[in-house]
């Protein structure tokens, strides 16, 4: 049974290790090119009022500056563009030098007739992502900080009104909050850029705080849409590179059809394509060169700050993140174009197909296309060319004389940028007054390029198929195969749209013919979230991609596609196949911030375990054995789901809501998860029993190896559980425990408090260590309970010891203390106990460490963590621990309230799974039930 369920166990740890490598490593490679500063970046400390250092003394407001440009605003004469840097979680001040740097570049390269006044902000590096008390109070510090840049400006003749912000992770969200205060005034802020913030939610929801700011700030967005309409935003995520907030997370909770918000993920912004983690998404050179040009374009000539017209702050945002026409952003560019008629700059193409090689001297050529032979047979005119000038290249004709187009509006606009072409498509029928179409193949400045231009049916183009089931392990595939009859093909993958879908894509091309220089790219598209991924291949060649969702689609009414820009004369094979491991990996993706709630409910279940067998035998068994026994998810699973379904009634739903009880944290994974919630919540379940599994496991090999160097160096009593419970020490401790949780940090009395009960069960450890070998008891059997359960006695007057075996035979004792056998069986049993409440003690304990981590950070300014979610739990913990401690499983054996306890733990688990999913801090209260439940039992 034992042999079964560790092999059981460690087939779950293998496939949760599978799990963890995908999330961690089964990603591309760091494409990111890294900024670099010309000169030594300073940063020069802004003075607030003495007011505000009292206030805030753990921050501060620095201006970013380099060399001659640092040394000029040492006076703070400020004449450029205030934007504001925000770290995030234990982010730096100093992470603004690659904005800073990159900005200040670009200004010296435009003559410096405007520039950017970059300022970052000092949080101490606070761990805000996992501790909510100080993300209001770094909110109303953000809101004093605007008021002093603002006011370093006051001298100009047109001071700006208002301050760009750039928020990393818990930056954005500290961003979108000043929005919440009072008399906070939206006009001050009219542009965010945010970077891997996770503004659906928090990663780990560890105190209510941090769950109250989210809500707060969501919903006010959510009621004051109409009022923040003129707020441009933009989110941008990281894509799968950043493991620490998944993209899914920074899609902005706004209403759809608000125009100036925008979210994305990295690999879709054009001339970027690339995913960064957590960290490189602030330094990663081609977004930060995004982020700058967006700055300098939104910049108004006339007033030289950030244009007022959101429609226009929103016009630059698209064009630089969103579809890039490989062209330099003009608002006043004339669409109309006139050419000059010369006859001989003129090809005239009357065939469907076009593939041109530029010569490598300079030339003016332009291709002309008539229409009116291609409407019938053709909808689309599709177009890609490899010369990425900044530079208008394809027209619609209005007017032409001959072969030649004299006037045309110019379409290069809606072109869109590739990684390695640009590409048009056009709808033939959305142009019906051109007579032509108008491809520019001139040759300016040397350099070779190729044109391939094609009309094609959009039907023809089109291939759906279904993916594989997720079930299938990869078994089965799906396969589509295209010929070479064109430059662009979409096969719509039906059925993908749930986050648990993960396949491996392999696109196998053959071409007829070389294809030196020609280039072939494969795009994911997904409709509903712009988190677009590109591959790019050559010639003949083998491809896979990797195709799985940051977000799970919110309706039917879209498909996700692959989108293959190919090479003439290629054929393409796609096959389509379930990844188990990326599968895997996604799961825990989307939901590892419920693992500890499992891992809970697997320790509650066998404590639960633990507790019947002393009520029904009298005897309590070790945790491994009352964990694979009592642990099982169908105890616990079918009872959510019930719930779950009853709560769908209206009725029911209706008198829950009467009785004021919170509403159920299963339901995210129902709609994330969608007809597989069910076996995603039974993986989840299992994945935390095999954690406490093998985590109960290290412990005890840990406490058990620990106490042999220590049992050399300190005798342990044999008894060591025998302290009288109510002690005069006792409650010295427990005073002394409270007061520390009363006057400093709730979390350091509950690390206090764990480390003593450490001390405890190591000291139990080395009690049976000693008992075991004073007795000499390697096989159990050899010493029976018939005589007074196995009892040493000594004969006559002299010194040989013996025990009473089987049948009253004797067994020689080695030793010369008499112990009692029963005194090593009642010893193991209050160890098997122990150890499972100092595994259950642990979870609050590293639940709360953020909170204790924050407290040490803040200590030379604060004795007292303000506000402190942990202390009111925590003194039910210290209270019941310290009780505990002197516990032994004899007390429990004859307490009234054994039964009840045994009973409790059951739909204590139930609770836990249902109201603790999102609320990982509710684990800890209702670990406190049980431990102060037990507790009581040694007491009555």
């Amino acid at each position: 049974m034992k042999l079964s369920a560790a092999t059981f166990y460690a087939l779950l740890a293998g496939l949760f290790a599978i799990a963890i490598r995908d999330v961690l490593f089964e990603y591309e490679e760091n494409g990111c090119s890294m900024t670099y500063m010309f000169e030594y970046p300073e940063y020069q400390r802004i003075r607030l009022p003495k007011r505000l250092q009292r206030q805030y003394p753990s921050y501060g407001l620095y201006l970013y500056g380099e060399g001659i440009y640092a040394e000029e605003n040492k006076k703070l004469k400020l004449t450029g563009i205030p934007v504001l840097f925000l770290p995030g979680n234990a982010g730096s001040y100093k992470q603004a030098r690659s904005l800073g740097s990159v900005a200040l570049r670009k200004a010296e390269n435009m003559d410096s007739r405007f520039h950017l006044n970059v300022f970052t902000v000092d949080f101490n590096e606070e761990l805000v992502a996992l501790y909510g008390g100080s993300l209001q109070r770094q909110t109303k510090f953000i809101h004093e900080c605007i008021r002093a840049i603002l006011k370093l400006y006051k001298d100009q003749a047109a001071p700006p009104s208002s301050v760009a912000v750039v928020g990393h992770s818990m930056g954005g969200i500290v961003a979108r909050a000043l929005f919440t205060l009072p008399k906070f005034n939206y006009r001050l802020i009219s542009l965010i850029i945010t970077q891997a913030t996770p503004h659906q939610g928090p990663v780990l929801p560890l105190d209510s705080d941090l769950l109250d700011f989210y809500t707060t700030v969501n919903q006010h967005w959510s009621e004051r849409a109409q009022e923040l309409r003129n707020v441009t935003v933009l989110s941008v995520g990281g894509g799968f590179r950043d493991y620490q907030v998944r993209s899914g997370l920074t899609a902005l909770p706004c209403p759809s059809d608000d125009p100036n918000k925008l979210s994305l993920v990295s690999t879709a912004v054009p001339r970027t394509w690339v995913s960064t983690d957590h960290l490189s998404i602030v330094w990663c050179k081609e977004l930060v060169l995004a982020t700058v040009r967006t700055f300098f374009d939104l910049v108004d000539p006339d007033t030289k700050q950030i244009t007022e017209d959101p429609e226009k702050r929103m016009a630059v945002i698209r064009h630089h993140f969103v579809r890039h026409p490989v062209k330099i952003y003009d608002d006043t560019a004339d669409d109309v174009i006139t050419f000059s008629g010369l006859c001989e700059v003129w090809t005239r193409v009357l065939a469907p197909r076009l593939s041109y090689t530029s010569p490598t001297e300079p030339r003016t050529k332009y291709c002309i296309f008539p229409l009116s032979s291609h409407r019938k047979s053709y909808s689309h005119f599709h177009c890609q060319s490899s010369n990425l000038e900044m530079s208008s290249w394809l027209f619609g004709c209005t007017q032409s004389n001959g072969p030649a187009c004299l006037q045309a509006v110019d379409l290069s606009w809606e072109t869109e940028l590739l990684p390695a072409f640009k590409v048009l498509t056009l709808k033939l029928d959305d142009y019906p007054s051109f007579s032509h179409i108008v491809v520019s193949a001139s040759n300016t400045n040397a350099k070779q390029f190729s044109i391939d231009c094609e009309f094609f049916n959009e039907d023809s183009r089109i291939v759906s198929t279904p993916v594989t089931h997720v079930l299938s392990f990869g078994v089965t595939v799906s396969e589509v195969v295209l010929h070479p009859t064109g430059l662009i093909h979409n096969i719509q993958l039906q059925d993908f749209h749930q986050m648990y879908q993960a396949f491996t894509i392999r696109i196998e091309s053959h071409c007829q013919t070389s294809q030196e220089g020609k280039h072939s790219i494969y795009r994911l598209r997904v409709p509903w979230f712009r988190e677009d991924s590109f591959t790019t291949a050559s010639g003949s060649s083998v491809t896979q991609i990797s195709a799985r969702l940051h977000s799970a689609r919110p309706d039917n009414t879209s498909t996700a596609s692959l989108q293959l820009h190919t090479s003439p004369g290629c054929r393409y094979t796609v096959t389509i196949r379930t990844s188990v491991f990326q599968v895997l990996g996604q799961i825990l993706r989307f939901h590892g911030s419920c693992l500890p709630v499992y891992i809970a409910v697997s320790i509650l279940l066998t404590y639960e375990g633990q507790l019947h067998s002393l009520l029904t035998t009298g005897h309590t068994v070790e945790l491994g054995k009352a964990l694979s026994a009592s642990a099982k998810p169908y105890r616990v699973m079918p009872v959510i789901n019930i719930l779950l379904y009853l709560l769908s009634v209206g009725w029911l739903q209706a008198g829950w809501s009467a009785l004021s009880l919170p509403p159920l944290d299963v339901p995210p994974l129902s709609e994330e998860g969608g007809d597989w919630s069910p076996l995603v919540s039974l993986l989840l379940f299992m994945f935390g029993s095999a954690i406490a599994y093998w985590g109960s496991a290290l412990l005890g090999l840990s406490l058990s190896l620990l106490s042999v160097p220590l049992s050399a160096i300190h005798r342990p009593s044999t008894s060591p559980s025998s302290g009288r419970l109510g002690s005069r020490g006792q409650i010295s401790l427990m005073v002394f425990l409270v007061v520390i949780c009363w006057t400093t940090c709730g979390a350091l009395a509950l690390i206090i408090t764990y480390l003593i009960y450490l001390y405890k069960v190591l000291r139990l450890q080395m009690s049976e260590r000693t008992l075991k070998h004073v007795l000499n008891l390697a096989p159990r059997q050899s010493l029976g309970r018939a005589a007074g359960p196995g009892v040493c006695v000594k004969e006559g007057g002299g010194g040989a010891v013996e025990a009473l075996g089987p049948e009253g035979s004797a067994v020689s004792c080695n030793g010369s203390d008499l112990v009692s056998v029963s005194v090593l069986e009642d010893t193991s049993e209050d160890l098997y106990l122990h150890l499972t409440l100092l595994t259950l003690l642990t979870l609050p304990v590293l639940l709360s460490a953020p909170s204790f981590i924050y407290w040490t950070k803040n200590l030379r300014y604060s004795l007292r963590l303000d506000p402190d979610p942990c202390w009111p739990v925590a003194i039910v913990l210290v209270i019941s621990a310290v009780l505990l401690m002197s516990s032994s499983t004899a007390s429990i054996r004859t307490s009234k309230l054994l039964k009840a306890s045994a009973r409790l733990q059951f739909p204590v688990s139930i609770a836990m799974v249902a109201f603790a999913l999102l609320h990982l801090y509710r684990v800890a209260h209702f670990i406190a039930l049980t431990l102060s439940l037990h507790a009581l039992s040694c007491l009555i």
